[in-house]
């Protein structure tokens, strides 16, 4: 039986290893065309003076090589006035799914958000992907079908910021 992977905070000389997998997950969501993280902006991100993330990997017990991470960041739900912790991706590499480690990642979440006292703890999945709903939802997750996210960028990011900045 092998040893459990160390699941801990990740640190700056885990960039290269986090981008690997980040590059890993948007494969497998069929959505490298959208993919421009670089080790400058996500060290920036996590790392940097107004950190915007933050992030947990999970270490293979025989090597110490990265083989998961899970990235989230501090929401707010007004209706519970209440900070949440949001889970922005969840990504174990594919030869080391089903040893428990996304399972372990998301326990390690989930008591994070009770140790701060956090009315929420949630994400997105892919209605496609049935096998990671049904992962969620046999861990106590609900799928909510009736929200839809809403997403701004690019272009129309940046219209839609020169209106409000004339509004201003």
């Amino acid at each position: 039986m092998s040893a459990s992977p160390l699941i801990r905070p990740a640190t700056p000389a885990d960039i290269p290893a986090i981008l690997a997998l980040m590059r890993g997950l948007a494969e497998y969501e069929k959505l490298t065309h959208l993919f421009a993280a670089t080790a400058a902006n996500l060290r920036a991100s996590l790392f940097g003076e107004q950190p915007a993330a933050q992030c947990l990997v999970a270490e293979s017990a025989a090597d110490g090589g990265l083989v998961a991470y899970a990235l989230w960041f501090q929401n707010y739900s007004t209706f519970l006035a209440k900070p949440g912790l949001y889970l922005e991706d969840l990504y174990v590499h594919p030869d080391q799914r089903g040893k428990g480690i996304g399972k372990a990642l998301l326990l390690r979440l989930a008591s994070i958000a009770v140790e701060r006292d956090y009315g929420r703890f949630e994400w997105t999945v892919l209605d496609w992907n049935q096998p990671a709903i049904d992962f969620y939802e046999g861990m106590g997750a609900q799928v909510l079908p009736e929200w839809r996210i809403v997403r701004v960028t690019g272009d129309a990011l940046l219209d839609m910021g020169r209106k409000g900045a004339s509004h201003g």
